[in-house]
């Protein structure tokens, strides 16, 4: 069977600026991906449907016949058995969310428009967990660790943590081939700790379960890091770090405190960035809605930092409760930053537009430091999010 993780316009938007760059299903959440846990549950390699301007980089490919996933959701057991007895043309739904299609070729328009009617429905009595929100990254974070754990490590066995380490808890700590991880404190008491290859966890480091470091991450030398947390690959890490996610390429290797938050790739936080997750008066945060252009009520006391791809900030940057940050602007200037800072933008409370020409020439130095190529599909995707981002945040 041929699988397609399809995306929903609906959900993009709400997701913004974390989709910009990306399809719904390169979001990490956990330890991988919402395209690596289906292809891990299916034992198959999936493709994307998503919007026309990201399919150079992430193509869609077809078959006669197809199944297609909803991308923001969760796989479990129940629902990939519900997906494989689907016969041709029914379409499973939960409530008013379409899960999954079996369907001829269809492109990302017709996936929006799907006819739903009693001949074709087929209704999913199981539970059903997904993301359609930026802080659902975060706050499902360590329940996707563990439930990412369990999927990776099972039946194998990793490096053994050497004797130079401090291991508190009744969960495992599994470290990859390469791992470098000397003179540590774990604290395994609420959850799993994965250490992927060649991670560096420097000396005096101190981390919590659920944790998770992917291929070529870095610890900063006592480093205090809190569980729910994910370092993507080549992520470098220091300072204090709670309840947060990097989707991967990206910095905050200094003193400084992250909760609650999500970074994107290709970010990089200045020298003691200090964000706040919660207010003062202990209230529910507020944050930046795309499909509204408001500020809306998320429900949660705690909530710190969204910041999109190729984003920056200088060193004793300070980021309210609640902020969300667009796709390559440059942060810095004292006193707090505005709670929404937009896309392609350059200051601080005070900003102006960011030279396109200049924001290529950083991209480019940033990506080849990780031996990435800014290379013709990225220059294209890179020109599409400039003009996309004047249309949508205009």
């Amino acid at each position: 069977m041929n699988y397609i993780l399809f995306d929903t316009n609906y959900i993009r938007t709400f997701l913004l600026p974390l989709t910009y760059f990306r399809p719904i299903s390169k979001i990490r959440c956990g330890i991988l991906t919402l395209k690596e846990k289906w292809e891990y549950v299916l034992q198959s390699s999936v493709s994307v449907l998503t919007e026309e301007y990201l399919l150079q980089k992430f193509p869609v490919k077809y078959q006669q016949d197809n199944i297609y996933i909803n991308s923001a959701v969760f796989p479990d057991e129940r629902l990939v058995a519900a997906i494989n007895k689907l016969q041709r043309r029914e379409v499973l739904v939960k409530n008013d969310l379409v899960l999954a299609i079996r369907q001829e070729r269809l492109t990302f328009d017709a996936v929006q428009t799907i006819r739903i009617n009693d001949d074709n429905k087929v209704l999913y009595q199981g539970e059903v967990e997904f993301i359609n929100r930026p802080y659902d990254i975060f706050t499902k974070n360590a329940k996707q660790i563990k439930s990412d754990f369990s999927l990776i490590t099972s039946g194998r066995t990793g490096q053994k943590l050497s004797s130079t380490n401090t291991k508190i808890g009744k969960h495992p700590v599994f470290l990859e081939e390469g791992a470098v991880v000397e003179a540590v404190i774990f604290n395994t008491d609420d959850g799993p700790v994965y250490i992927g290859k060649n991670v560096k966890i420097l000396e005096g480091s101190m981390i919590r379960g659920p944790f998770a470091a992917l291929e070529n991450s870095v610890v900063k030398m006592g480093a205090k890091i809190y569980g729910g947390t994910t370092l993507g690959p080549n992520t470098k890490a220091g300072g204090e770090i709670k309840d947060t996610v990097f989707f991967g390429n990206a910095n905050k290797g200094h003193d400084g405190y992250l909760g609650d938050s999500v970074i994107a790739e290709w970010c990089n936080l200045g020298a003691d960035t200090n964000n706040s997750n919660l207010k003062n008066n202990y209230s529910n945060v507020k944050l930046w809605d795309y499909n509204q252009r408001n500020f809306v009520d998320t429900g949660l006391q705690f909530c710190g930092l969204i910041m999109g791809d190729h984003s920056k900030c200088g060193i004793a940057t300070m980021f309210n409760t609640g902020t969300v940050v667009g796709v390559c602007s440059n942060i810095f200037g004292g006193n707090y930053q505005p709670k929404f800072f937009p896309s392609f933008k350059w200051g601080g409370q005070q900003h102006t537009d960011y030279r396109y020409d200049k924001a290529v020439e950083v991209a480019k130095a940033v990506m080849k430091r990780r031996q990435k190529q800014f290379d013709k599909t990225e220059a294209d995707l890179f020109e599409k999010v400039y003009h996309l981002v004047k249309e949508i945040e205009r």
